[in-house]
């Protein structure tokens, strides 16, 4: 059985002491919060012990640590469990200055061992569709869209999509427009009283050094929405994989038409739930990532800590956390100058 400290007690804090309760014979957590109001809220959400104290939490033996706090303020807490000689598992960016990058791929070519807890690309319906492409049932894939996801996440579908090594260059240009759009779902449930916002969509154009391009399109709405739909594109030199539909051609060059299901591999059936098995049963041409394949992407990854933690391949390498976390901060540079070109070229932590 896992242990790990939850340091945080924000909404995605939330998801590792939910899963933590959900699988009692996989997992052991206790939350380290702020104030003891936070810790109480904690507990009463998740079921999860929370304390205040980081003596409590070092007496609770963890085998990592889990930073879920907000992004300004990840690679600092990493840093101080890092201090200790812990493992980390960090939430999503993983920085969010250049020299925080710096700072941890430091930290790693000492020997630490950092984590990033990215988790889409686990998801068992984008999974679905990235296993095609590393089959290749769409032959070599040249081109994305992607209306799916915001900033870091997106680059890394994009790059795992785009079958992109870490440090290729790329230029990036976009623009951001904002327009008005009804409310119509929450975190908290539907909303029916027809208020409006003002939601930003931010349009990018990435062209990578080996001529493989992506079109980044996305509008924060589009999470929690009735009214606006999530979409990916990739196509490549014989097929395309679009939301939940591949098409392509067989070994005889014959055209073929298969519907994407969420599967589940083998080694995490120890984290199925009747929620995903209903959604096996059920195809759906909308491409819609829900909280169920949120929590078992995340699950998969602590439960993959183990092995990492032995010496295994790590669930998420620090390096194509660098990337996913640069590629939004070159995002935010293209969003603020307008169409002008934006390169990546050498990484700020080489």
């Amino acid at each position: 059985m896992l242990s790990y400290v939850i340091v945080g007690s924000g909404y995605r804090a939330e998801y590792f002491g939910r899963i933590a309760r959900a699988y009692p014979d996989q997992f052991r957590a206790l939350f380290l919060c702020r104030s003891e109001e936070k810790a109480a809220l904690m507990k009463q959400h998740t079921g999860i012990d929370a304390v205040v104290s980081r003596e409590a939490c070092l007496a609770f033996r963890p085998d990592f640590a889990v930073i879920a706090v907000d992004r300004g303020h990840v690679a600092d807490a990493a840093e101080e469990w890092l201090r200790d000689g812990y493992p980390v598992l960090t939430e999503t960016p993983v920085g969010d200055t250049p020299e925080k990058l710096r700072r941890l791929r430091q930290w790693e070519q000492t020997g630490a061992k950092i984590v990033c807890c990215e988790q889409y690309h686990r998801q068992p319906i984008l999974a679905a569709g990235l296993d095609t492409i590393d089959r290749g049932l769409i032959g070599q894939p040249d081109s994305l869209y992607i209306s799916l996801l915001h900033d870091y996440h997106a680059a890394s579908l994009i790059r795992r999509a785009l079958q992109i090594p870490a440090g290729e260059a790329y230029t990036l240009r976009g623009a951001r427009q904002e327009s008005t759009v009804t409310e119509t779902d929450s975190r908290y449930g539907a909303i029916l009283d027809g208020r409006t916002t003002q939601a930003a969509r931010d349009t990018v154009f990435v062209s990578f050094a080996s001529g493989k391009e992506a079109v980044y399109d996305f509008c924060p709405v589009q999470y929690r929405s009735f009214i606006r739909s999530r979409h990916l594109t990739v196509r490549g030199s014989r097929g395309e994989w679009t939301d939940t539909v591949l098409l392509h051609l067989d070994d005889e060059n014959r055209p073929r038409q298969t519907f994407l299901l969420p599967e589940i591999p083998e080694k995490y059936r120890v984290l199925d739930t009747q929620a995903l098995r209903d959604k096996r049963r059920n195809w759906q041409p909308a491409l819609a990532p829900d909280t169920a394949q949120d929590e078992f992407a995340i699950a998969s990854i602590l439960l993959d800590m183990g092995d990492y933690l032995a010496g295994g391949p790590s669930p998420y390498p620090l390096e194509d956390a660098l990337e996913d976390a640069y590629f939004w901060l070159l995002l935010n540079q293209a969003i603020e100058n307008p169409w002008q070109e934006i390169t990546c070229g050498i990484r700020p932590w080489k």
